[in-house]
């Protein structure tokens, strides 16, 4: 079965890709580079001992996509990472998100509600929950007004797919609404690489505490939280590799209950801005130089996934601690570092 990743050189996709290789499915992987490098895919070569078929290709060019089909025709599934994916950026940038998570995902759904047959999962997030009203945070709480344009952009995804489901039964569609990806493969020969200033709070903590960045900023202690800091969700990026892969499977073996399903991923537990540094430390013997600043705008207090329909339906459930999570993305950085 030919699976295809769309952004599968970015943080997440590379780790799904090694997910699917292991799992003996044929990868083709597209990415612009826009926030990757090629040389993933020596580390994905390194890992599984085999490298998938690679295109460089920008999903906002419509024709490009119109082609890749064309040439492709026997995908069985398509994983779609390819998006913007920072909060803050999104808020001071917010037609790029536009144009880049939504433009991209209507070009795919294009080609592929006309397939005989088309499995779909789509990497969502738990903005689009905004500041949910009750924790944990279950897949049938009220979508709130979005924090942020990224935010939006996947409230707006979601109801694109569901519409193009409604009208398309052939395509078969699971929206997978994950919390914070954090930590990197256990042979540290992929992680989470940022293009310049990191926009998420561990590559920030772990740049900070190999020298490469003079503070860490955490934004905001008047958070009604048990330390007044912001309260998230953190689940190891492999715990979240294996959750796009179970869904896969639940589509590719006709389980799925409706054409298009949401399931929450994420650990269950919620960790504060300041516990996430304590656990840090802990798991690293390293001291971190950080400080507090004035709140990020588009971010919500507080958010943690209600696990339960992932872990009963999906028969799937994380597996790693906080602390094995960010060890895992301190060996990364190390592993980077010394390449230098």
């Amino acid at each position: 079965m030919k699976i295809l990743v769309t952004g599968g050189l970015g943080f997440i996709g590379s780790h799904v890709v090694v997910e699917l290789l292991e799992r003996d499915y044929e990868v083709i992987v597209i990415d612009n580079l826009s926030n990757s490098s090629l040389e993933v895919l020596e580390g994905i070569h390194a890992i599984t001992g085999k490298k998938p078929e690679f295109e460089k290709l920008d999903l906002r060019d419509k024709s490009d996509v119109q082609d890749f089909f064309k040439r492709h025709a026997a995908i069985t599934g398509v994983i779609h990472f390819a998006a913007s994916k920072a909060v803050g950026e999104s808020v001071e940038n917010p037609l790029l998100y536009y144009e880049n998570n939504l433009n991209t995902l209507v070009y795919l759904l294009q080609e592929l509600q006309d397939l005989p047959q088309a499995h779909f999962i789509f990497s969502s997030s738990c903005t689009v929950y905004g500041q949910a009203e009750q924790l944990p945070i279950t897949e049938t709480a009220p979508v709130q007004p979005a924090a942020s344009p990224y935010g939006n952009t996947k409230q707006i995804g979601e109801e694109i797919i569901q519409d193009v489901c409604n009208i398309k039964p052939t395509l078969q569609a699971i929206a997978l609404r994950y919390f914070n990806p954090i930590g990197a493969h256990h042979s540290s020969l992929i992680g989470e690489l940022p293009l310049g200033t990191p926009q998420n709070l561990v590559p920030y903590i772990t740049q900070t505490a190999i020298g490469l960045r003079e503070q860490l900023s955490v934004y905001g202690d008047d958070y009604p939280t048990r330390d007044g800091t912001a309260i998230r969700d953190y689940i190891h990026v492999m715990d979240l590799a294996t959750a796009h892969v179970v869904a896969l499977e639940r589509l590719l073996n006709h389980k799925a209950a409706t054409n298009f399903e949401t399931f929450n991923i994420g650990t269950g537990t919620g960790s504060t801005v300041l516990e996430v540094v304590h656990a840090f430390e802990k798991a690293t013997g390293e001291s971190l130089n950080y400080k507090i600043v004035a709140r990020r705008e588009g971010d919500v207090t507080a958010a943690y996934a209600h696990t339960a329909q992932a872990n009963d339906v999906l028969g799937w459930k994380a597996q790693y601690s906080l602390e094995e999570s960010l060890a895992s993305a301190w060996e990364w950085e190390k592993k980077v570092r010394s390449k230098e």
